[in-house]
């Protein structure tokens, strides 16, 4: 899977819980999930869920918290997807 469909599919899973459409336009590696796209806390961790769904991977607790990004969730995804 190519960085730009992981990307495409990740952005499938944080639409809905998007507060900020505009910022959703602008989507690159540097948005922040918080601070740019307005999700709260509770809500991340169903987009953590989500993607365990999607990828058929496991987010331990260590890796969750990393993942407030797009670019350090699309890395932590490669990564159990490396490991799978």
């Amino acid at each position: 899977m190519t960085q730009e469909e992981l990307l495409s599919k990740l952005k499938t899973i944080i639409t809905p819980y998007v507060q900020n459409e505009k910022a959703l336009g602008e989507l690159n590696e540097e948005t922040d999930f918080i601070k740019d796209l307005e999700i709260n806390s509770a809500n991340l961790v169903d987009v953590a869920l989500d993607v365990e769904d999607e990828f058929d991977i496991e987010i331990d607790n260590e890796a969750m918290e990393k993942m407030l990004t797009v670019g350090a969730s699309v890395s932590i995804i490669e990564q159990k997807l490396a490991e799978k």
